[in-house]
């Protein structure tokens, strides 16, 4: 497969990637595999620090936006946004989720395959139709979990 050509949007790749490295990997542990960056130590404080994630990664999509990518790239990182803030957003756990989840990082290489290996075309329409079947699933379970704990209490 041919590769795409280099896009205008390349260039302001550097610079997200560095932000993003600081954002999620700048640091290790001593003697582990284990890297993180600023997200999860601002995502200690509470809600403000989830906060200022959010707008973090949400400045770095809407440039990437202004870049030009396929549909589908911009579902798969705003997924990764939403995944990122609503379970970061849970106390103790989201703090955990925050140090192996790197929705900066998962961005930023979904962005680097788009335009150095023209991966991810498309319109993204299975990725919204697994979506709404997710939801629809989630809202299922839980009425039918409603309606047999009202039945059993009744």
């Amino acid at each position: 497969m041919e590769t795409k050509k280099p896009h205008k949007g390349i260039k302001s790749l550097a610079l997200l990637d560095n932000l993003s490295s600081m954002l999620d990997s700048k640091f290790s542990i001593p003697n582990t595999n284990i890297r993180f960056g600023l997200d999860p130590i601002i995502g200690l404080i509470p809600v403000v620090g989830d906060v200022i994630g959010l707008a973090i990664s949400s400045g770095m999509f809407f440039v990437i936006l202004k870049n030009g990518v396929s549909r589908k790239v911009k579902i798969m990182m705003a997924l990764n946004i939403i995944v990122d803030a609503l379970l970061g957003a849970v106390p103790f756990i989201g703090s955990v989720f925050d140090f192996y989840f790197k929705a900066n990082s998962r961005n930023i290489a979904l962005l680097k395959k788009y335009y150095e290996e023209g991966k991810y075309e498309g319109s993204g329409n299975g990725i919204i139709f697994l979506i709404l079947l997710t939801i629809v699933l989630i809202l299922f379970g839980v009425s039918y979990g409603l309606y047999k704990f009202l039945q059993w209490i009744f």
